[in-house]
Order: structure tokens, then sequence, then C-alpha cells
């Protein structure tokens, strides 16, 4: 028996939606990441970009359990010497992009490289309710149903 291995011109992807309304960001991310990997596929080959194109709407109303919503820090450096950055996750939540918290986890999850980029260019991520792909007929799947500690009270 040989071992299958997909190859790019036999993928069919998927469009799918998450309503993100408080779900806990990690457990999102893990979901999510796996989801834009292919590796909820039994045809999942590593080296090949076989996972579904995720929208994720109502990004700005995810919840960080415990107390990362205050403590939880993001650094970045600006490129000059002494300019690192830091901006707590409360801070970027209730500021003009929620959804980079989401972005980032979701990217950290992700292999560095260039398959990596190829496979976050499939994830769209929203703030609010709406977004543009409704020409692309998007099945909706229940994260909170899945498992009880995926939601919890904002």
């Amino acid at each position: 028996m040989k071992t299958f291995s997909a190859k790019p011109a036999e993928v069919t992807k998927k469009w799918v939606i998450i309503d993100a309304t408080g779900l806990v960001v990690g457990r999102l991310a893990t979901l999510v990441a796996m989801r834009l990997r292919g590796k909820h596929l039994p045809t999942y080959t590593p080296h090949v970009d076989c996972g579904d194109n995720v929208i994720i709407i109502n990004a700005a109303k995810v919840v960080l359990t415990g107390r990362k919503r205050d403590n939880k820090v993001y650094y970045h450096h600006t490129g000059f010497i002494g300019g690192i950055k830091e901006r707590t996750a409360k801070a970027i939540l209730e500021g003009r992009f929620p959804e980079r918290v989401l972005e980032k986890a979701i990217e950290r999850m992700i292999p560095r490289g260039p398959l990596g980029r190829v496979q976050m260019g499939n994830l769209r991520v929203y703030a609010g309710a709406e977004h543009p792909h409704e020409a692309q007929q998007p099945e909706t799947v229940d994260i909170a149903a899945m498992n009880r500690k995926n939601m919890r009270a904002a």
C-alpha cells in the first residue's frame, strides 16, 4: 500500500464561516489553524495547501480567560535602537483593529515559510458581523457546540 500524497490540482477548498462571539481566543485559534492547514482532512499532505478558506466574524467579541486581557503583552520593535514597544491585549481589543489579537494567535500556530504565508492568505478576519464573501456561500461551523470550554461569557 502506498502513502497518499495530494497534488495541488486535486485539492478542493471549502469556504467556512465562524462567529467568534464569546469564544475563547486560544481554543478558537487552534481549531482555525488546523482548518487552514488541512489537518482535519484524511487527505492531509504537509507540503500542499489543502486547507479551507476561513472567514471569522465578530472577532472584536472574543474572550481571553483568566487575567490575560489585562496582563498579556504584545511586543513589536520599530527597528531603531531601544525601539521595543508593548501593548496589552485590552488595549488592542479596545483599539482600532481588535481582530489583530485573533490574527496573531492563529499566525503563531501556522509554520513559518512560503507555505505558511499562503495558508494565512486563506484567512479573513472581520471585527464586526459584516463580510463581503456571501458569493462563496460559506458553510457555518459552530465552534461553541464542539466543546463547552470553547465558549465563555464576556
